[in-house]
């Protein structure tokens, strides 16, 4: 009597890694990415700029809110829109978590861990006065040469809940635009062998691009934030150190224009 199980062959019930996408699935993944995030905001963000371009009114005597109110006169709604939105937003980034980890990667191939605190800290800091400080006042010169709009940061209600929602804000910008734009752009221009230099001006351009609604000073601020991200990133390979530069630049921004706008002569008025 013959044994079957001898004679059947073992079947292999592992699952195989699936392979890494090509160069054309991997351009169509970049595109789709950034059709659903951040190249979509750039889109909307021209159309805006150009709006304020043919708009009759100076440049200087329009102003851009960035952070308004979602339900005038209903607070309690208002809050629940502005978590709704802040958390929406993030849907990107795990969208991007999933490529790389299909990709056979994961948050740490990006640096996107929390396995130097200490140093990622430092540098955070440290890139967030940099930046935010040269930011400021590349701004208000600006601004008071009549080529910028008037950015009012935050016009939210005089509410309990008005901090923190701007503080969680920031953390969700520092978090979608340094894991899509550096983490994940770059990491997919080295894949399809774009030269580092193009890739991080790649990169900057397209930061640049989703700031122009706030006027062509902001583009150019943004970029040149870029690049120096970009360079880092070479440098070191790690997003949480811009995730948290990032936070704290927004942060101050938001935070800081809401205790002195109207306060104080340097800063436009709302």
């Amino acid at each position: 009597m013959s044994d079957e199980t001898s004679t059947t062959p073992r079947q292999d019930t592992a699952a195989a890694a699936p392979a890494p996408p090509g160069p054309r699935l991997l351009r169509w993944e970049i595109v789709t990415v950034f059709a659903v995030s951040l190249g979509a905001s750039g889109i909307y963000a021209l159309v805006q700029y150009i709006g304020s371009l043919t708009a009759q009114q100076a440049i200087s005597k329009q102003a851009v809110v960035v952070h308004g109110t979602l339900a005038p006169g209903r607070p309690l709604l208002d809050l629940f829109l502005q978590l709704t939105n802040i958390t929406l937003a993030l849907a990107p980034v795990l969208l991007v978590l999933y490529l790389l980890a299909r990709g056979g990667e994961g948050p740490k191939t990006i640096g996107l861990d929390a396995s130097q605190p200490g140093k990622d800290a430092a540098w955070g800091a440290l890139l967030a006065a940099v930046i935010g400080g040269a930011g400021l006042g590349l701004y208000l010169i600006a601004f008071h040469a009549g080529v910028e709009l008037n950015v009012v940061a935050e016009n939210l209600p005089d509410i309990w809940w008005r901090f923190p929602v701007l503080v969680l804000s920031a953390a969700q910008n520092g978090i979608v635009e340094e894991v899509i734009v550096v983490g994940y752009l770059l990491s997919r221009l080295d894949r399809l062998g774009v030269k580092p230099g193009w890739a991080i001006a790649i990169s900057a351009t397209i930061r640049g691009s989703y700031h122009l609604y706030q006027g062509i000073g902001a583009f150019f601020g943004n970029a040149a934030m870029g690049v120096i991200f970009g360079l880092f990133y070479r440098r070191y390979g790690r997003v949480t150190p811009l995730i948290i530069a990032h936070t704290l630049i927004d942060a101050v921004t938001f935070v800081g224009y809401a205790l002195l706008a109207g306060h104080v002569s340097w800063l436009p008025a709302p």
